[in-house]
């Protein structure tokens, strides 16, 4: 029977808890001032350490009647400073007590007081400020709603250290995009937060730290300025070198090698600089050591691999130092059975985060091996590295799957692993599943992956044609991403490169004519450019010029006719050119061209052009239409004589004639074999 009481006990413990919560808030709206005073002095007590508490007073109203009692100019200093202290203690319960004190507009309530003269008052609402602010769900956005806000938090870092320290994390944790930056720089936060550098109190240097790292991230300005700031007669890049020797606490050391590598990526700082050769990087593979916590290994690789990312002598050199080819392979061991982690709160979280390190081994990986061969087979050679990737790309989190197909595409580039570390593992299967069902920014780097297993000479190729591949690229050339229209269509024309009829066919059955011309008036100059390089490669070889022209020429010489008649790069038209060099190539497919004399008279005007490519391209398309053909037929002979007369009347040969006297070798030999023809 003991069983029935538990529901009625239940309630009344809540009911207590409730009523208990109830009089701290009752309290609060006492006549007399002392009383409403020592109400909030106890509710302060009440609810250090106590989510429960927090959440009930919470629920029961505590906030608005807290923030109007901060807010009255007939309430004491005391008073108000101890409100502004019970809402800082309650933001620092659980997310969603965050989210109470934001709808109850505690940041226009906090950002008003620091308007006070009473510094107490100001800390503490700066300490609540910035308790609230860190959150992850407190939008960042209301920090900048009024802008006399910044300026004046900017006047009150001269006030104290605690205040240094408060609005200096505010700052690094409201700067989340390039608007911010801006603001934050023309309101003078290089030169009011450089001296706190070199601060007395460790919590302010740090917190100036990190705030330079949030402004110079991707900031050219930013970081152009940061080189020639000076702090008490030293370079700011010295200060942070030396914010990156071995005995500063290893927070601080991460965040200098942070600033230092926004700096150099920014190009404010040369990638040869000694700062970035023999301080920054080596401080960044040091991070990776398994000595150091996971979230410092995480993000010491995930800077490094920003770092290099662009430069393959960085690259170079981090490969040989410290064995870290080698060093991130413990990243896919970890935790392990030995690991030497005693704390058991700190394995757990370790066991929860573990992904985070294999998403950061991937991401360095694929920085490293971004050019150099020797690189890229040191890696594929770390034991079962492969295997690890092939892993990857199936794991629940997608950050890891994006990183592990980075590192993919990053290997692929090799002729040697794509003929054998990607054939032996078959890596081409995991890699068409991750094509089925992705966000598109995996689907970006799995489909840029799979151009280069297109290429002629990869293994996978054929197995991949066999799989069906065919009609998911042509899904991916009506995407809505320019990316993936680039990828898609780029993969194709690997395919189509020196590929037989029956796949040609297949791909301009999938694709269909109506995709494909409105793939050639695409506004990306990339699809424009990909769409030409894969018209030339299914225009290739005599027999499939003649077919292929002999359904499609008329909208083929249209779109032809269009893009040599438009505002487009000088690429786009030479590709263009060498398509009706290719036509011209062909038995029958030629005399589209031949009884086309606006065509003509557009490939005569570039053979005269000022651009050499476009003149040599050009000049291909006339040599191959007045080709005396080599079987000797007597139609053969007699059709190009007949074009060589036409092109004669038009003034070809003077121009030809013209060309062979070329300052380009090039194109003077390609005008005087043309010429020939006529002597043949």
């Amino acid at each position: 029977m003991a069983c029935l009481l538990e529901a009625p006990l239940r309630i009344s413990v809540l009911s207590e808890v409730t009523a208990t919560s109830r009089h701290y808030v009752d309290r609060l709206f006492d006549p007399d001032p002392q009383k409403v005073l020592q109400g909030v002095i106890d509710m302060k007590n009440a609810v250090i350490g106590n989510n429960k508490q927090k959440a009930n007073l919470i629920v029961l109203g505590a906030v608005p009647r807290l923030l109007y009692l901060l807010q009255q100019s007939s309430s004491s200093s005391e008073l108000r400073t101890e409100c502004a202290v019970v809402l800082g203690s309650l933001a620092m319960g659980t997310e969603n007590n965050i989210k109470s004190l934001v709808d109850c507009h505690i940041i226009p309530a906090l950002l008003q007081g620091l308007l006070c003269p009473d510094l107490v008052f100001i800390e503490a609402c700066l300490r609540c400020l910035r308790t609230v602010f860190i959150s992850p769900v407190t939008p960042v956005q209301l920090l900048y709603t009024d802008p006399t806000v910044i300026p004046h938090l900017m006047s009150l870092l001269s006030r104290s250290e605690r205040m240094q320290e408060y609005i200096t994390q505010i700052f690094s944790h409201c700067c989340k995009t390039p608007e911010h930056q801006t603001v934050l720089f023309n309101h003078g936060a290089i030169q009011n937060i450089a001296p706190l550098l070199i601060s007395h109190s460790y919590k302010v240097r740090m917190q100036a730290l990190k705030c330079f790292s949030v402004l110079a991230y991707e900031n050219t300005q930013v970081s152009m300025t940061l080189v020639n700031v000076l702090v008490d007669g030293e370079l700011l890049t010295q200060v942070f070198v030396r914010m990156m020797q071995r005995d500063q606490p290893i927070e601080m050391q991460l965040t200098a090698a942070k600033c230092l590598t926004y700096m150099c990526r920014a190009g404010a700082i040369r990638t040869d600089d000694g700062c970035v050769v023999l301080k920054t990087l080596p401080c960044l593979v040091r991070m990776c050591s398994k000595e150091r916590l996971l979230e410092e290994r995480v993000e010491g690789a995930e800077t490094l691999a920003y770092l290099m990312e662009p430069d393959v002598e960085l690259q170079r050199i981090a490969s040989v130092t410290d064995h870290l080819v080698a060093m991130l392979a413990d990243y896919f061991k970890y935790p392990s059975s030995v690991s030497a982690i005693t704390d058991i709160k700190r394995l757990d979280h370790d066991l929860k985060h573990a992904h985070e390190l294999r998403q950061a081994a991937f991401k360095l990986y694929a920085s490293l091996g971004s050019n150099d061969e020797d690189i890229r087979k040191k890696i594929t050679e770390t034991e079962n590295m492969m295997d690890r990737i092939v892993s990857g790309l199936s794991e629940s989190s997608i950050k890891v799957r994006l990183a592990a197909v980075r590192c993919l595409h990053s290997l692929s580039r090799s002729v040697q692993q794509l003929r054998t570390s990607f054939h032996d593992h078959a890596v081409w299967k995991p890699l068409m599943k991750l094509l089925q069902n992705a966000p598109d920014e995996v689907l970006v780097m799995a489909s840029s992956t799979l151009c280069n297993l297109l290429l002629e000479f990869s293994p996978s190729k054929e197995p991949i044609l066999e799989s069906g591949v065919v009609e998911l690229l042509c899904s991916l050339t009506q995407s809505d991403s320019p990316a993936l229209r680039v990828n898609g269509i780029w993969a194709l024309m690997n395919m189509a490169f020196q590929a037989d009829q029956k796949v040609k066919g297949e791909i301009v059955r999938a694709l269909g004519t109506e995709q494909l011309f409105r793939l050639l008036s695409d506004p990306d100059p990339n699809v424009l450019m990909k769409t030409l390089g894969l018209l030339r490669n299914l225009l290739s070889t005599r027999p499939h010029i003649d077919l292929i022209m002999s359904s499609h020429g008329k909208q083929i010489m249209q779109a032809v006719t269009l893009i040599l008649e438009g505002e487009h790069s000088f690429e786009v038209k030479e590709q263009t050119l060498c398509i009706l060099a290719n036509i011209a190539d062909g038995n029958t497919a030629k005399e589209l061209i031949m009884t086309n004399d606006d065509i003509l008279q557009k490939i005569k005007y570039y053979m005269g052009h000022s651009n050499v490519k476009l003149q040599l391209a050009a000049t291909f398309c006339i040599s191959n239409l007045i080709w005396n053909e080599e079987d000797g037929e007597a139609d053969a002979m007699t059709g190009s004589q007949e074009r060589q007369d036409k092109l004669r009347e038009l003034g070809f040969v003077d121009i030809l004639h013209k060309l062979t006297q070329a300052s380009d070798a090039n194109l003077c030999d390609r005008a005087k074999t043309a010429m020939q023809q006529y002597l043949a």
